[in-house]
Formats: structure tokens, sequence, C-alpha cells
């Protein structure tokens, strides 16, 4: 197997790092005090650790085929920050949970989904289903790291902390599981019926869960609020035409995650949250 030439980049960083969420530090509705918002959080977030365990397994899979070195350290890289980001999630998804979030069911269901997946597919499908879902955290996550509004939903809270990192850490590794797929022969036409399919299981979950979480919410059945979120809903910076153009490019034959520069991007929230003055650097071990 090779790697792209396209893909001379930066080594990925590993940063041991802890995000800690004491009782009564975050507020019930805790995305600007966002009804709909908040619960849709809660469940993505709810994803994450066993997502994160099926990327790595996933990947994994094939990376004693590589034999381009960069791509073999970039994999390194990957599983480092995907482990982190799990363990991290698992402890935010157990604070959300005392909070009154249902993040048990996410996870549960997110276990049950992959798992099938593991059962029935091709390793090289699986791979394909890991570069898709990879596709849609880098996308939320630069879109964070570039709209003002999308930062201002999460304050100045530990989650907004956090958020900022793992954003930080998608994009940094946004198109390896992508060149893995490549360099272990997946095709142009799996990789797109890969993300058509995951598109439809994605869209679906999120619906069904967040409508699962509201319905155990006191304040989802006071009509002003609901209105309020769900109008405020339409107008969220993560469903810009933007964003959704950004989704749609995934399935264009040539497309690649590098194809959208985002190295200054990078390079300004690197220093931001871990420079010398970085509002991170005490969240470091």
């Amino acid at each position: 197997m090779t790697n792209s030439p396209a893909n001379a980049k930066q080594p990925i960083r590993v940063r041991r790092i802890r995000f800690t969420y004491p009782t009564g530090s975050l507020r019930r509705h805790y995305v600007d005090g966002d009804l709909v918002m908040s619960h849709a959080m809660a469940y993505l977030s709810s994803t994450f650790p066993e997502g994160e365990d099926f990327f790595v397994r996933s990947v994994r899979r094939f990376a004693d085929q590589l034999t381009e070195p960069e791509l073999r350290s970039r994999v390194g890289g990957f599983i480092g920050q995907e482990v982190t980001h799990g363990r991290e999630h698992r402890e935010l998804n157990e604070r959300l949970q005392q909070m009154g979030y249902p993040t048990w069911l996410g996870d549960r269901t997110t276990w049950l989904f992959l798992s099938l997946c593991e059962r029935v597919l091709s390793p090289l499908s699986c791979l394909g289903i890991t570069a898709a879902l990879e596709h849609f955290t880098a996308v939320a996550a630069e879109t964070l790291l570039s709209d003002e509004r999308a930062q201002a939903l999460l304050g100045s809270t530990e989650v907004r902390s956090m958020l900022l990192w793992h954003a930080i850490e998608e994009s940094e590794h946004k198109s390896v599981a992508f060149d893995v797929y490549r360099a272990a022969g997946g095709t142009e036409r799996r990789r797109i019926a890969a993300m058509l399919f995951t598109m439809a299981f994605f869209v679906t979950g999120v619906t069904t869960h967040t409508v699962a979480s509201l319905v155990q919410d006191r304040a989802t059945y006071n009509p002003g609020t609901l209105a309020r979120s769900l109008a405020a809903l339409w107008h969220s910076p993560f469903l810009t035409s933007s964003v959704f153009a950004r989704f749609r490019e995934y399935v264009k034959p040539g497309f690649h995650p590098d194809d959208t520069d985002n190295t200054a991007l990078l390079e300004y929230w690197t220093a931001e949250l871990f420079g010398e003055q970085g509002t991170l650097v005490d969240h470091l071990r």
C-alpha cells in the first residue's frame, strides 16, 4: 500500500489532557440555554466513545499493510487522539447522564449499530464508513473553529473547552481514515455508497434520539420554550447551506478531505489553546 503524494502533512499530536465537570458547573440546558441543541449535542457526545473505538478498529485492521512511513506515523497519531477522545467523552457523558440526558441510550444504540456493521460488512466497508463519519466530524469541527456564532453557543463552560480541543484534533487527522481506505484499495463507488448509507443512519439517529431525549425533559412541554428553540435551530451555524455543501462534496468523484485547507485555522487555534499563554495549557498532563 502507498500513500497519496498530496498527503505531506504536519505530524498528528497526541495530547495528554483532562477535563472535569464538577456538580453545578453546567446549567441544565448547557448550550446557550437552548433546549433542542442541548439535547442534540448530548446525543452526539453519547455516540463518540463507541464511535471512536470503531474508528480505531477499522483503521488498525489495515495498519500492518501500510508501506508508506508517513501514513503509518499519521495512523499512530490518529489512534492516540481517538482513544483520548473516547475517554473524555465518557467523562462528559457521565455528567450529562446525571443532569438528566439519556446518554446511556445513545451509547448503547451506537454500539449495537456498529457491532452489526462489523458482523455483516467487510473490513473495507467498515473503513469506508469510518472515513465518511470522519468527514461529518471534520465539517462540524471546522464549523465550530471558524464560526463565532458556533463558539458563542457554548459560552465559557468546560464543555466549550473540551469541544474546541476535540475540534482541533478532528481537523488535524481528518484525512487519515480516508487515506488508509485509498491505500487499502477502496474504490470511489464503495466510498460514495458508504457515505450515502452513513448519512441516512446518521440523520435518523440524531433525529430519533434527540426527540426521545426531549420527551423526558419537562421544558419541552412549555410551548414558548420549544418554539424559541426550534426557531433558533433553523438559524443554527451548524445547519447552514455552506455546511450542507461541504457534506455533499464527499460524494463527488475525486473528493479528498484536504481539498479544504485548514492550515491557518489550526495554527490559530493551536496557539490560542496550547501556546505559551494558551487557555488549555493547564489541562495538559
